[in-house]
C-alpha cells in the first residue's frame, strides 16, 4: 500500500470493549469467512469472549477450527491459546432452521404446526430470494439478545453483491407484509358469505389470475400458508428494522473485505457508499489475497539477470561446457527470477487497483492480508493470516 493510506489497527478494533460486533462484508469468493474466522480467533486470544457466525458450509473452515461440524448451535472451539482468559465459539447459520425457530418463538403451537407443515412455507423457507441473507441478520438480533459474548464476528453471506445482505430483510419484510400477501390473506380473514363476495369482486379476480398462473393447489398451499403466518404480520419487519439499528450503534464495526481484483474493489466500493449512506460504521478496507515481492529486486532488473543467465550458459558452452548440475543451478536461478517479475508486475497492479480505490473514498483505514500458498486447515493457519498483516 502507498504510503499515505491510513492503516486499519485490527488490534485496537478488536480489543477495545467498545466494539460489539464486527461485519466483514464485502462479495463472494474475497474470502471473507476465512478473515472473519481469523478476527475471532484474533480476539478471542487476545482476552475477549467472541462467538464468530459463519456463512459458508465448507467443511474445511470448521476443521481449521478443530471441530468435526458447525451448526445453528454456537460450539466452544478448543485448542486456542486461553492465556489471556478469553474463549471462542463458532458457528454455521442453518437458513431453515433459523426461519423454523422464529415461527415457534412467534406463533402459538397449533399455527406453528401449520406454517412449518405448509409445502409453500417450506419452499420459501429454504429457497426464497433474500432468506438467506436475512436469517443472518435474524440469527445475529438474537446472539446480541443473549449477552453471553463480549464480541460477535459476523461473516456475510457468500452473495452475488454485497449490497444484498443490507437489502433482504427489507425486501422478505416488504413480501411478508405486501400488499399482495393482504389480497391472499382477505378471504381467510372475512370468512362466512363475506369472503365469497370478496371472491366474487376485486379479490376474486386477483386470486383467479394467479390460480391460473401458479395452479390452484399451489395458490390454496399460500393462502393456507397466508391464513396461518397472520399473527406474525409486521413482526419481520420489527425485528429488521431492530437489527438495522443495532448495525447503526458505535458499538458495531463494519470491514469491508475485498480482493485486489477489480469486480471485488468495484463492489467494495458500492458497499462503502452504502454504508455511508445508511450511515453504519464502518471501520476500513481489508484488501485481501495481496502479493509481495520478496525480494527488493525490480522486475526489469530479473529479467535483466535471468537472460544473462541464459545467454551465459549458452557462452559458456562454447568455452566449456558446464557441468550437469551447474546448468540446472542456472536454469533454475533464471526461473526463479522470472517468477519473481511476475510476481513484481502483479503487486505492481495490486497496487494501482488499490490506489484507484482509496482515491474514491479517501481517509479510510486499509488493512492488507497477504496471499496464502495453500488453504488454511488449522488454527495456526488462521493465526498467520493476521500475522502477515501489514
Amino acid at each position: 500500500m502507498n504510503g499515505t493510506a491510513r492503516r486499519l489497527d485490527l488490534d485496537q478494533l478488536l480489543d477495545s470493549p467498545d466494539t460489539k460486533i464486527v461485519v466483514c462484508c464485502g462479495s463472494g469468493g474475497v474470502g471473507k469467512t476465512t478473515t472473519a474466522a481469523a478476527f475471532a480467533l484474533r480476539a478471542a486470544e487476545r482476552g475477549r469472549d467472541v462467538v464468530v457466525l459463519t456463512i459458508d458450509p465448507a467443511r474445511r473452515l470448521a476443521q481449521s477450527l478443530g471441530l468435526t461440524e458447525l451448526d445453528n448451535t454456537p460450539r466452544e472451539v478448543d485448542g486456542i491459546d486461553r492465556s489471556n482468559g478469553g474463549r471462542l465459539h463458532a458457528m454455521m447459520l442453518d437458513m431453515k432452521r433459523t426461519f423454523d425457530e422464529i415461527v415457534v418463538d412467534h406463533a402459538d403451537p397449533q399455527r406453528a404446526k401449520q406454517i412449518l407443515a405448509n409445502p409453500f412455507y417450506q419452499s420459501l423457507s429454504a429457497s426464497f430470494a433474500g432468506t438467506q441473507e436475512y436469517m443472518a441478520m435474524e440469527k445475529l438480533g438474537q446472539l446480541r439478545a443473549r449477552g453471553e459474548w463480549d464480541l460477535i464476528v459476523v461473516d456475510t453471506p457468500p452473495s452475488r453483491s454485497a449490497l444484498d445482505f443490507l437489502d433482504a430483510p427489507d425486501r422478505l419484510g416488504s413480501f411478508l407484509d405486501g400488499r399482495l400477501i393482504r389480497i391472499l390473506s382477505a378471504p381467510a380473514k372475512v370468512g362466512g358469505m363475506g369472503a365469497f363476495k370478496l371472491l366474487a369482486g376485486g379479490v376474486g379476480l386477483v386470486t383467479g389470475a394467479l390460480g391460473k398462473i401458479l395452479g390452484s393447489t399451489l395458490l390454496a398451499e399460500v393462502q393456507s400458508f397466508v391464513a396461518a403466518l397472520d399473527t406474525m404480520f409486521g413482526g419481520f419487519r420489527e425485528r429488521a428494522e431492530r437489527t438495522y439499528q443495532l448495525l447503526q450503534t458505535e458499538g458495531t464495526a463494519f470491514v469491508v473485505v475485498a480482493a485486489p481484483e477489480p469486480d471485488a474493489l468495484r463492489e467494495a466500493s458500492y458497499f462503502t457508499e452504502r454504508l455511508a449512506t445508511d450511515k453504519m460504521p464502518m471501520a476500513g478496507l481489508v484488501l485481501n489475497r495481496v502479493h509481495r515481492p520478496l525480494a527488493d529486486i525490480t522486475a526489469e532488473r530479473a529479467l535483466a539477470a535471468a537472460e544473462q543467465l541464459t545467454n551465459g550458459k549458452g557462452k559458456a558452452a562454447k568455452r566449456q561446457a558446464p557441468s550437469e548440475e551447474e546448468a540446472q543451478a542456472a536454469a533454475l536461478a533464471a526461473g526463479l527470477l522470472r517468477l519473481h517479475a511476475e510476481r513484481v508486475v502483479l503487486a505492481r497492479r495490486e497496487q494501482r487497483l488499490a490506489g484507484r480505490f482509496l482515491a474514491n473514498h479517501p481517509g479510510i483505514a486499509v488493512l492488507e492480508l497477504a496471499a496464502q500458498a495453500e488453504d488454511i486447515h488449522d488454527l495456526e493457519g488462521l493465526r498467520q493470516i493476521i500475522a502477515r498483516s501489514a
